[in-house]
């Protein structure tokens, strides 16, 4: 990769740049749009400004371009760094996002040019040029905030006009120069250019004095202040990536079409020629021998084993699909523009809290519908599930990142504050969702009784055991979201803009019909082999979705991405494994209610002795 640059941020200059360093589109329009994704608000509320004024200009935050999650604090790098650093106070969203903003260097007041403006002259000792040096190697980029504008680029290049990598030369920029644009008393765009001229060798270890410098020159645009934002949010909705989009979908539609339609037109002939054979044989012989899924109706409604975790499997995946929905319909009104990302984290923080009530209700209810009675421990199952593996993962990679003294690492406080809404909030809506559960006086609705001894169940082929299964139930409903799926990582774990969120519902929609399907038509050949063990099955195969997305990750991280350091790769399937885990009980839980519908459903239909 080459690493040749002089110019960053303009949008024409970043394309060119970026043919230099032979990447590929995405990566184009990555560092375009990527880093305006954070919501910041401006301490100029109005964003209106006289000649002169001061316009806050906020440093954010350093780090390699191909690790996301790997950033540091703006003045980590030695840096011209103030005699008191001003820190700005920042939102939960924000600094879940690892947003760490501080009163940059620069000084930049309304409509004023600046030319060749000296920030500081520094002494830069051995380990400060190392420092730089080791921050050109791995491609760090910088991104700051003007009034609220997102900039960003490279703090320095490599020249490898030598073959062998110790003729590397290494270079630091020393000298930005910004471009505003502003209409009437406020400003619309910013875009930062670096002089290439303008170099600092930091190739070898030794004290260099080094003067740093800024320019600024003002313009007049048309372009309205309420458009100003327009261009970072331009990336997904490109004609081509529209068309891509598109094509998934409706690729995902013909073969979901395909498939389901296969299936259900053979699921309802021989649910048809069952219902006409059983209605027969109790018109012909009513000491007959009984076969297939009839001859297992006195156990089919026998409850599963390990009725407690089930409820709560159960209550989880409710709860995380009441989320989902949330977050959905936030996003199709459009709260989650383009650079206000700190609002997703706050809104599943939020929504997370307030829907804890639903999994309480949902398990306990259910574990008294299966005649459980130590309902309490049941709710604390509930609680523990999902947010148990959540705050393991949190703590061990919270502390990588503390030992990497990245800004991913939470502050105390913030974290206390997570406990604190988790205390005062989750666990209280938990306990009383719980309560009404355990007061509902709903039964289970059985059309079949069951009988006092379960019947045994005949020996079945390997492909007919869970793991088998649920390898078949999870293949399909990937296979109908894996394009998606590209977009998505692309978004969260590099610097694409995804803003196509009527599609990527569409695609959920795809995901929940196909999930249920398959599902049911499992759950039938499972019953027609005798095998009367269902509750369990029918779960996982539902939720089997999740670790197929999984085995996904090991694919993108290896093939799709450039991610390397134990602290990406740990943050990467840290998290990810946690997602997972949530689609699996989430789409679990979806598995089994459609399952759950259509075994009533097939015994309510035929007499039950």
């Amino acid at each position: 990769m080459v690493h040749g640059r002089g110019t960053y941020l303009h949008v024409k200059g970043v394309e060119r740049e970026m043919r230099k360093k032979a990447m590929a589109p995405a990566a184009v329009a990555a560092l375009l749009l990527c880093f305006g994704i954070a919501g910041v608000v401006s301490s100029a509320s109005d964003h209106r400004y006289k000649p002169e004024d001061p316009v806050p200009l906020y440093a954010n935050k350093v780090g390699p371009f191909q690790n996301p999650s790997e950033t540091y604090r703006y003045f980590d790098l030695p840096f011209c760094t103030p005699e008191h650093v001003t820190e700005k106070k920042e939102d939960l969203g924000e600094v879940l996002n690892g947003d760490r903003l501080v009163v940059a260097p620069y000084k930049l007041d309304f409509h004023v040019n600046q030319d060749s403006k000296v920030v500081c002259k520094k002494q830069l000792t051995k380990e400060d040029v190392a420092k730089f040096r080791n921050a050109v190697i791995k491609d760090y980029y910088f991104q700051m905030y003007y009034d609220d504008l997102p900039i960003w680029g490279f703090i320095g290049k490599v020249d490898k006009e030598g073959k062998d990598p110790s003729e590397y030369k290494y270079f630091l920029y020393k000298h930005i120069h910004f471009d505003i644009l502003y209409n009437d008393d406020r400003v619309v765009e910013i875009n930062v250019h670096t002089d290439p001229n303008a170099l600092v060798d930091v190739t070898e270890d030794g004290d260099i004095e080094v003067e740093f410098l800024y320019s600024a020159t003002w313009k007049e645009t048309t372009t309205p202040f309420e458009k100003r934002m327009d261009k970072y949010s331009q990336s997904s909705s490109l004609p081509h990536h529209l068309e891509i989009h598109w094509f998934s979908i409706i690729n995902s539609c013909i073969t979901v079409l395909l498939l389901t339609g296969f299936l259900a037109t053979i699921l309802m002939r021989v649910l048809k020629n069952d219902f006409v054979k059983y209605a027969h044989d109790e018109e012909s012989a009513d000491d007959q021998e009984e076969t297939g899924w009839k001859y297992i109706h006195g156990d089919v409604f026998r409850f599963p084993k390990n009725k407690s975790l089930f409820s709560a499997c159960l209550g989880s995946g409710t709860q995380l699909f009441a989320l989902t929905v949330f977050i959905f319909i936030l996003a199709l009104v459009g709260v989650f523009y383009p650079y206000n990302r700190g609002a997703l984290f706050t809104a599943l923080v939020v929504i997370y809290a307030l829907t804890s009530g639903i999994a309480g209700y949902t398990a306990t209810s259910f574990y008294r519908q299966l005649e459980g009675t130590n309902w309490v421990r049941n709710l604390l199952l509930t609680g523990c599930l999902f947010c148990g593996p959540l705050f393991l993962t949190f703590c061990f990679l919270n502390t990588v990142a503390i030992v990497y003294s990245a800004t991913a690492a939470l502050p105390f406080g913030t974290i206390i504050v997570i406990v604190l809404i988790w205390t005062l909030v989750t666990a209280p809506l938990l306990v009383l969702g719980g309560i009404a559960g355990k007061n509902s006086k709903t039964e289970f609705q059985a059309p079949c009784r069951t009988t006092k001894y379960p019947r045994e169940i005949p020996p079945l082929p390997w492909y007919r055991e869970t793991i088998p299964q649920m390898a078949m139930a999870g293949f399909l409903p990937f296979s109908a979201i894996y394009i998606e799926l590209y977009y998505i990582f692309a978004s969260v774990w590099g610097h694409r803009i995804y803003t196509i969120y009527s599609i990527l519902f569409v695609v959920f929609i795809i995901l929940l019909i196909v999930t249920a399907f398959i599902t049911v038509a499992l759950t039938y050949f499972q019953l027609a082999a005798e095998d009367h063990e269902w509750w369990w099955r029918s779960f996982l195969c539902g939720g089997s979705t999740g670790l197929f997305v999984y085995g996904y990750c090991l694919y993108y991280y290896h093939a799709r991405s450039d991610m390397s350091g134990f602290m990406q790769t740990s943050f990467f399937f840290g998290y990810m494994a946690c997602i997972c885990y949530g689609f699996f009980l989430m789409l679990g839980m979806v598995g089994f209610r459609a399952a759950l519908l259509f075994v009533r459903h097939i015994y309510r239909s035929i007499k039950c002795e």
